[in-house]
């Protein structure tokens, strides 16, 4: 009797060892779930593409004229009929044919100057506008910039307001494109891109200065101009 009773204990011993700790699944490897969280993730694929101009930002200084171009032409087309005229202290000027605007702030001021064949004249509030040249008496303006197409001169002599006379244009949002002449211009967070599509140059006009594309280089200027950019 007491051989039996020993046998029974035993065995109720053994079979309470065996379930305690044991795992849920039954798989009989206490540490399957624990290799599973330690499982190193697959590596993803280390190649890198380009992006194209309109994805990374504005055009960088140096930027093929072509996708300087693509750049521009990607931004939302303003009406141009709301950018012919020019406002000063409450007085607007209808400019006729003639196209007026502004980017945020005021940062920029362009206008077709009717005095050079509808060439594109801006006030840019350069940081580091270039100095005056020597010898030049008359009222000097550093931050005028003549963008002509083939020519883009910055700081220049000014005795009068010439195509500014009348004020400042309608505001071109940021992202919109306004298109005139043989120009198109975009507004950007980082200034305003302009492309004369007769020459297949453009220029960016910021705080910043003036950054020339296309067959533009830093050229020797006239005794009366600050810099000088020419194909």
């Amino acid at each position: 009797m007491r051989i039996a009773l020993l046998v029974a204990v035993s065995a109720l011993v053994a079979g309470c060892s065996g379930g305690a700790g044991g795992p849920a699944d039954g798989t009989g490897s206490p540490s399957a779930t624990g290799t599973s969280s330690a499982t190193t993730p697959t590596p993803t694929s280390s190649r890198t593409t380009t992006p194209s101009p309109a994805a990374s930002g504005s055009p960088r200084p140096g930027a093929a004229i072509a996708d300087v171009i693509g750049w521009i032409e990607a931004a939302t087309p303003a009406d141009v009929a709301g950018y012919h005229a020019m406002t000063r202290g409450g007085e607007k000027t209808d400019l006729g044919d003639d196209v007026a605007f502004t980017t945020a702030g005021a940062e920029t001021n362009c206008v077709t100057n009717r005095h050079r064949d509808g060439a594109l004249a801006c006030l840019v509030k350069l940081a580091d506008p270039p100095a005056r040249p020597a010898g030049i008496e008359t009222a000097w303006k550093p931050n005028w910039v003549d963008f002509t197409g083939p020519t883009v001169d910055v700081g220049s002599p000014h005795g009068d307001p010439g195509p500014f006379r009348d004020g400042t244009g309608a505001e071109l949002p940021v992202g919109r494109s306004l298109a005139f002449g043989d120009y198109r211009c975009r507004a950007d967070a980082a200034g305003l891109f302009c492309v004369d599509y007769a020459h297949q140059t453009a220029v960016a006009l910021s705080a910043r200065g003036v950054v020339p594309f296309g067959c533009l280089q830093k050229a020797a200027p006239p005794a009366d101009i600050g810099l000088r950019f020419s194909c």
